[in-house]
């Protein structure tokens, strides 16, 4: 059962227009969670709010927003007026441009979405507007208000639909340069580039996501029913943390070592599995076939031998 959309509202390219359901791509719901519980009666918290200087709880009624100004003075905000500042994106993804998707730098990428027609009247111009930046190879670049917010959207094709990014603002990403300045250029010799590059190679794959699994959610799952079967709970053995390499070079050449005894364990234990499923009835016939005229062999002597005796 597909989930509920977060956003309804329409797509439009130009004079082009149709109606669109927008659904979040990812989900954190499989995570464990924990509640905070009260050491002593075993029962679960709950946090109230209260007012910062009586402690008194604030009801649900007598919220609301506020601006801190200067003085711990606030400007207070209703929901209500936050509605009357609606603009257009937030019933309209109006794509205001298309662009090369390699130049939207991924650290722009925020949140993945799906976008897929909002009823059947619409399902061909959305089929329009997917098939047309698929043959351009662009993405589209919209807005579109969230949560009260308006965000910069990356579109682009993704099978039958269509895959809406959020995308931070020029203001929220961070200057890199800040935090790499300090970094100093270092002239690498080339036998050390070669090793690194090799081990580079033998490590070469295809990015599969289905091998990888959340370890500290398996660990977390585990931890929790020991503990409910009433099992003694054990520190694991970690590894000992890595330290700055001392002989860069040596920790190259062991490095490319111990990466060939392990890829020619595998290369011989994939050729003897290969081998083995390979021809295994011929293989198993002609053990018999060889037991089976040792046999004989061995009958026929014999009789030569009461024969002679």
């Amino acid at each position: 059962m597909a989930p509920r959309p977060n956003w309804k509202g329409y797509l439009k390219l130009s004079l082009v227009s149709c109606a669109v359901a927008l659904f979040p791509a990812t989900s954190t719901s499989q995570r464990v969670r924990f509640n905070i519980v009260s050491r002593k009666t075993g029962h679960r918290v709950r946090n109230e709010v209260v007012d910062s200087e009586t402690g008194d709880p604030v009801p649900d009624e007598d919220r609301v927003k506020g601006y801190k100004i200067e003085n711990d003075s606030y400007v207070l905000v209703e929901d209500e007026e936050l509605d009357r500042l609606a603009l257009e994106s937030t019933h309209t993804i109006d794509i205001e441009a298309f662009v090369p998707r390699r130049e939207v730098d991924a650290i722009y990428l925020d949140a993945p979405y799906y976008l897929s027609p909002g009823d059947r009247v619409g399902q061909e111009a959305f089929a329009v507007i997917r098939e047309a930046m698929k043959r351009e190879d662009v993405v589209g670049i919209a807005r579109v208000v969230l949560n009260r917010r308006e965000r910069i959207v990356m579109i682009e094709p993704r099978g039958k639909g269509l895959l809406v990014t959020t995308l931070h603002y020029k203001n929220e990403v961070r200057n890199a340069a800040v935090y790499f300045e300090d970094i100093p250029d270092i002239k690498i010799a080339k036998d050390m580039l070669d090793l690194a590059a090799h081990i580079v190679e033998t490590k070469a794959a295809h990015f599969d996501p289905e091998i990888f699994q959340d370890r500290y959610e398996q660990a977390l799952s585990e931890l929790i029913q020991s503990k409910r079967a009433g099992r003694m709970v054990t520190a694991q053995q970690l590894s000992p943390q890595p330290s700055n390499v001392v002989n860069l070079m040596d920790a190259l050449r062991r490095s490319v070592r111990s990466e060939q005894k392990e890829s020619g364990g595998k290369a011989r234990k994939t050729s003897q599995n290969a081998t083995a499923a390979k021809a295994p009835a011929s293989a198993r016939g002609d053990g018999r076939a060889k037991k089976s005229a040792g046999k004989d062999a061995g009958a026929t002597k014999r009789k030569r031998m009461k024969q002679a005796g």
